[in-house]
């Protein structure tokens, strides 16, 4: 009975080319990806989206604190004055008083605007989270794809060896082959079983790192679809740090105008007699309470809020210019890739038609035994790397879309 021979790419490893190419990915169904499920059961789980509604509210909440007429809460001051404890003549005086702590001049606005950076900032916050969380979703995710790819053709190679063994023994039994060939040809199976565990120990440990960041068994999908050129102000880093520009900017201004204590207006009234049988008396009282000089923790407050911009507007100047070169260094790759794994097909389909060749000439005697094991494991080095270089395109424009500051897909 005539052996099966495999032939590029391989059953496998066609599959798993048909899941990286942008058509394949045109042509998916419309539910999630597994790369973009996977991102969202890892979010899902992480602090920051826990906290997140939490760190809205308190934006809220200071943004109605910033909106309301009084920076603090009013005061009831109550006293009494009496001689009962002395002369006793009678003389009693009782005053009631409410204090209203007064915004100093802007210093509302510029409370409101504080309030707002900081509400505008949460959100950015989040965004940046998402961003770092997809980079570390998209490693685990290529990283057990590429350890599939290696055991799918660690699978192939073993299955072509024990072909090439079976028939070996057959040609030893009949005497056409001497059984150093069948050592040589048992020595190669072993070899490809050896391969194959260890890629099955690669497979197990990122298949462990990918359920523990999702909770999600593993699956191949789609490539993602290569991205078109963003404006890098929208990176969600970027967002991130040009609210806290925004927000430094606007804890300084309103640190400029808190220099001293806030006035207070006083408004009270004030009942009294001076002796015993007199008749009370009734009087309104009106009084500010105006803090005179600077404030002693003022300066302090100011210079820590001009340190806080001056940083965080140097760290957004450094970040962009390093998302840009990221950006075009990725750009850069993803074309590379895309020519190495054209020339990749290209060799893996000449080792396929030559492990044919060597096939037939070994059946018919015209080959050793050395050179038909030689062709075979080039050959499926070939496939190997084909399949590889396809994956790895994928891989650089999803590392395009992360550079981009794109979620997954």
């Amino acid at each position: 009975m005539k052996r099966k021979r495999w032939d590029f790419p391989g059953i496998l490893a066609a599959a798993l080319l048909m899941a990286t190419i942008p058509g394949y990915a045109r042509t998916s169904s419309a539910s999630l990806t597994p790369l973009r499920q996977g991102f969202e059961t890892a979010w899902a789980r992480q602090p920051e989206q826990r906290g997140a509604a939490l760190r809205r509210d308190a934006a809220a909440a200071g943004l109605r604190a910033a909106e309301r007429w009084t920076p603090e809460t009013m005061a009831l001051d109550l006293s009494t004055r009496s001689d009962r404890w002395h002369r006793n003549d009678g003389t009693r005086e009782y005053e009631a008083a409410l204090s209203v702590p007064l915004w100093s001049p802007g210093e509302r606005a510029k409370s409101q605007a504080a309030a707002q950076a900081q509400s505008q900032a949460v959100d950015a916050l989040v965004g940046a989270a998402q961003w770092r969380l997809a980079d570390v979703v998209r490693e685990a995710y290529w990283a057990q794809q590429r350890a599939h790819i290696e055991q799918q053709v660690a699978q192939q190679r073993l299955a072509s060896a024990q072909g090439i063994a079976r028939d070996v023994q057959r040609r030893v039994a009949a005497g056409d082959l001497a059984r150093a060939d069948a050592h040589q040809a048992d020595s190669a199976v072993a070899a490809a079983q050896g391969a194959l565990a260890e890629a099955a120990v690669a497979v197990a440990q990122s298949v462990q790192i990918w359920v523990a960041l999702t909770g999600q068994e593993v699956s191949a999908g789609p490539q993602e679809p290569l991205p078109a050129q963003l404006p890098v102000a929208e990176h969600p880093l970027l967002r991130e740090l040009q609210a806290k520009v925004d927000l430094a900017r606007r804890q300084q201004e309103l640190a400029s105008v808190q220099t001293r204590a806030n006035p207070e207006l006083s408004l009270g009234t004030t009942r009294e007699r001076d002796a015993r049988g007199a008749r009370y008396a009734q009087s309104i009282n009106v009084g500010v309470r105006i803090a005179l000089g600077r404030a002693s923790a003022s300066d302090a407050r100011l210079a820590n809020a001009g340190a806080d911009l001056l940083e965080a507007q140097s760290h957004l100047d450094l970040e962009t210019t390093r998302i840009g070169t990221r950006i075009a260094a990725a750009r850069t790759r993803v074309e590379l890739l895309e020519q190495a794994a054209s020339a990749a097909q290209r060799r893996a389909a000449l080792a396929g038609e030559s492990r044919g060749f060597f096939d037939k000439a070994f059946r018919l005697g015209e080959s050793d035994l050395p050179t038909r094991l030689r062709i075979d494991l080039e050959a499926f080095e070939a496939e190997r790397q084909a399949a590889r270089s396809r994956l790895e395109v994928g891989a650089a424009i999803s590392q395009l879309r992360q550079a981009l500051g794109l979620l997954p897909e």
